[in-house]
């Protein structure tokens, strides 16, 4: 089995209105349709542009007004998917759990579904300065094309999480990111492809680019869209089937060949799922 994937480098710029944001999320929309894709990935906090509409008085919207533009963002979505009969993984928004917010990835079905994840691990920004809860629990999201998981940003560098998303039936990763430097980015990239390796999983990563200099912790952006294999010979070399340019507006797609995977975890050149120690480590299921 076969699905067609497109990894979206939205860019974050200053909007006047929900409707704004509403047709750039469309655009790339049907950009990556036009290539047939069957899965679209947005990036973390793709929402928090809607924080560079001024609010009431002309004041400066916070991460604390997010959550307000929920019901829109759900809206729009659901509208999307059903629309062009295509699985959309918005990305994160930022919603309110008792009290707290919450990065939360949402994947809208082309019945009108919705599926959430919770980012499980957050890092101190979000602690200290956005008053930010973890994510409980791990969810694994059925579609016609199989199990896939979706790991935010910072969820992907802990090879535990990924290791329970494969022994629960993910074949395929979705890891929505923003990183403000290369060092973030370099970090989610580079354990991208160990998690790729190890678990002999696709990882579909993209992240934001641009600037959003009215909306603190959103003003510098360092992103790529990448689509990752496992290292082995029925795959590229460099275990990367496509990827985008540094910091550019744009997207990728590539076709994700399940059936291969099954092939490497069988009788590849190392068969690193099957050939874990669970004798002296503990197995994540």
């Amino acid at each position: 089995m076969k699905l067609r994937v497109s990894a979206i480098q939205y860019h974050l710029h200053t909007i006047e209105s929900f409707e704004d944001f509403a047709l750039q999320c469309e655009h790339y929309l049907k950009a990556a349709l036009e290539f047939d894709s069957e899965f679209i990935l947005y990036p973390e906090f793709f929402t928090t542009q809607l924080l560079s509409i001024k609010g009431d008085n002309g004041e400066t919207l916070t991460i604390n007004d997010l959550p307000s533009f929920t019901e829109q963002y759900h809206n729009l979505f659901i509208t999307l998917a059903k629309k062009y009969n295509v699985h959309i993984i918005a990305g994160t928004h930022v919603v309110e759990v008792q009290g707290k917010l919450r990065n939360r990835a949402h994947l809208f079905y082309p019945n009108g579904k919705i599926g959430t994840q919770d980012k499980i691990h957050i890092t101190p920004t979000e602690v200290n300065e956005w008053n930010m809860s973890r994510g409980e629990g791990l969810n694994i999201f059925e579609t016609e094309k199989g199990k896939i998981a979706i790991l935010t940003c910072y969820d992907i560098e802990f090879p535990e999480i990924v290791r329970m998303a494969k022994a629960r039936g993910a074949d395929v990763i979705f890891c929505p990111s923003c990183t403000d430097d290369r060092h973030g980015f370099h970090r989610v990239r580079y354990t991208s492809h160990a998690r790729a390796i190890e678990n002999q999983v696709y990882v579909v990563l993209t992240g934001t680019v641009g600037a959003l200099p009215t909306v603190d912790f959103m003003r510098a952006n360092f992103g790529q869209a990448a689509i990752i294999t496992p290292n082995d010979v029925p795959f590229p070399p460099k275990g990367l089937l496509a990827e985008g340019e540094i910091n550019n507006d744009m997207l990728v797609t590539a076709d994700l060949d399940l059936e291969l995977l099954y092939e490497v975890r069988e009788k590849g050149s190392v068969t690193t799922w099957r050939d874990r120690r669970v004798d002296l480590y503990t197995d994540w299921e």
